[in-house]
């Protein structure tokens, strides 16, 4: 099994930051895109952030030069460095990983059991 776990979350004010973190650990043999996830009360999940394996990230319009993704592969983990953080930042941050298990040809999305950010003015 693959299992996900992230950290970091918490309570800032408006205008300062904070760094999630999600480790990645299991039977793994690779893990293709690394992603961050939100979801604030009555609304849907959505991508906030995303890398590939060597590849470029990529980022919501919304948090687009405040927030910044990255990853260590050597350790399977996934950061998301959120600065200058507003209000609307409120929600439960999901950590998502498209893996490959050790002995299977598959690819199949994780998804850890995120952790809560409340940014108040």
């Amino acid at each position: 099994q693959v299992q996900l776990v992230e950290s970091g979350g918490g309570l800032v004010q408006a205008g300062g930051s904070l760094r999630l973190s999600c480790a990645a650990s299991g039977t793994i043999f690779s893990i293709n895109a690394m992603s961050w996830y939100r979801q604030a009360p009555g609304k849907q999940r959505e991508l906030v952030a995303a890398i590939r394996s060597g590849g470029s990230p990529n980022y919501a319009d919304s948090v687009k030069g405040r927030f910044t993704i990255s990853r260590d592969n050597a350790k399977n983990m996934v950061y998301l460095q959120m600065n200058s953080l507003k209000p609307e930042d409120t929600a439960v941050y999901y950590c998502n990983a498209d893996v490959y298990r050790q002995g299977s040809p598959y690819l199949n999305a994780y998804w850890g059991q995120g952790t809560q950010v409340t940014v108040y003015s």
